[in-house]
């Protein structure tokens, strides 16, 4: 074997040394880094225990152990988002968040609940969890008791006594309790709604109505009612059948003293007082107080009829119009006259028909002082002095001033018998002829006078 030469000793031994040089200091690394965390330990387990806050915020004067802790909460005042995510973009004030909200890309959430399985991406958000099995509600309001699983629950919570809406939208000036509620409040300026159903791919503006909606497919209703063991897809529909129990009306009108379950219902009836119409039609700049009110109201420009008897095909714009035509068919006449035991198929008829007893007219001609029972009628006569006749015959041309009189005209084209009595099976083209025709059969009328 060959000897090494002198060089190649040297810079073997200094490859040994250097070696030995790092691990070293990667010792004295080590055993600095314990020292620092025994420290830093004992100080935050001394400032806990004798609750001293040393670190102070100079804009709201909120303390904290740690200066750490000072750090982070400084970051609310100035805005400052040092840590960003790399997939979106997102930025946020601690590492820790940005930790969290990569998993929501990554799809990881490695701490699961040992009761029923369900992960989270954090460790808050499993410890929050774990209330809901527990019921510990450590965060109580000191105005009313009521108990929360968090503290921002409790702050929000708050709130509804202050009155205070920190959050407010620069476009139109509402102001929200809560980050997240302004969040998505403008997502109705933006028309964003970054949350879908993977299942029919409806989308929502928070994740909240996705989660509601998903329930819709999956027919899961987590929500009980104690009393009636009713279940509901949404803990506040839950919330709101209960007081059906209670007789709950949490919602008071100030000007009339009314009370409401609903808060809805309440902000609804507050437009009688204050004649706000805040839903306009694009088309006749007409006002409305519900959006309801105004979807019904497009459709006298769209002549949309998306409400279809399934016995004689005609075709409604309201629901409340389909269920009165409904009766025709059925016969059925819930609306009794309590001087005449008459009954009648819709609440309206009913009211127009007390008046052939009391003897209102509450409909008046502008021109010769004439009175009506109904405002049709009115509408009717008004045209005898204006002479217009709207409705026309695409046949011959003919016009009509009413609708019934081109509807039977219609008939002498077309040789339609759209009445037919019940007992003989004799075909009518109006209801005034099969009316006369049925008394022969009663034996009232000696003989039919219809011309056929």
């Amino acid at each position: 074997h060959e000897e090494p030469e002198p060089l190649q000793i040297y810079q073997g031994q200094e490859e040994v040394r250097h070696i030995q040089i790092k691990e070293e200091e990667k010792q004295l690394c080590i055993k600095k880094r314990e020292r620092c965390q025994k420290t830093n330990h004992l100080n935050t387990d001394l400032t806990t225990r004798t609750t001293v806050k040393p670190f102070s915020c100079k804009t709201c004067e909120k303390s904290y152990c740690t200066k750490n802790g000072l750090i982070y909460h400084m970051r609310s005042h100035t805005g400052e988002k040092p840590f960003s995510c790399t997939t979106c973009g997102k930025g946020y004030s601690e590492r820790n968040s940005l930790n969290s909200h990569m998993r929501t890309h990554t799809g990881e959430k490695p701490f699961s609940c040992k009761t029923c399985g369900k992960s989270y991406y954090d460790k808050s958000g499993l410890t929050y969890h774990m209330r809901t099995h527990t019921g510990e509600k450590p965060f109580s309001c000191t105005i009313c008791g009521k108990s929360y699983c968090d503290r921002s629950g409790l702050t929000y919570h708050m709130r509804s006594h202050t009155g205070e809406r920190p959050f407010s939208c620069k476009i139109c000036g509402k102001s929200y309790c809560d980050r997240t509620g302004l969040t998505n409040h403008m997502r109705s300026h933006t028309g964003e709604k970054p949350h879908s159903c993977e299942i029919c791919g409806k989308s929502y503006c928070d994740r909240t109505n996705l989660t509601e909606h998903i329930r819709t497919h999956t027919g899961e209703k987590p929500f009980s009612c104690e009393t009636c063991g009713k279940k509901f897809t949404a803990k506040d529909s839950l919330t709101l059948h209960i007081r059906s129990h209670t007789g709950e009306k949490p919602f008071s009108c100030v000007a009339c003293g009314r009370s409401f379950s609903r808060k809805t219902s309440l902000t609804i009836h507050m437009r009688i007082h204050t004649g706000e119409k805040p839903y306009m039609c694009i088309t006749c700049k007409k006002g409305f107080s519900l959006k309801s009110l105004l979807l019904v109201h497009r459709r006298t420009h769209t002549g949309e009829k998306p409400f279809r008897c399934i016995t004689c095909e005609k075709r409604f714009s309201y629901k409340s119009l389909l269920t009165v035509h409904m009766r025709i068919h059925t016969g059925r006449k819930p609306f009794s006259c309590v001087i005449c035991k008459k009954g009648l198929s819709d609440k309206k008829s009913l009211i127009n028909h007390m008046r052939t007893h009391t003897g209102e007219k509450p409909f008046s001609c502008s021109i010769c002082g004439k009175g009506y029972i109904t405002k049709n009628c009115l509408l009717y006569h008004m045209r005898t002095h204006t002479g217009e006749k709207p409705f026309a015959c695409p046949t011959c041309g003919k016009c009509y001033g009413e609708k019934s009189g081109l509807t039977y005209h219609m008939t002498t084209h077309t040789g339609e018998r759209r009445f037919s009595c019940v007992i003989c099976e004799k075909g009518f083209k109006n209801r005034y002829d099969l009316k006369r025709h049925m008394r022969t059969h009663a034996g009232k009328m000696p003989v039919c006078h219809v011309k056929i």
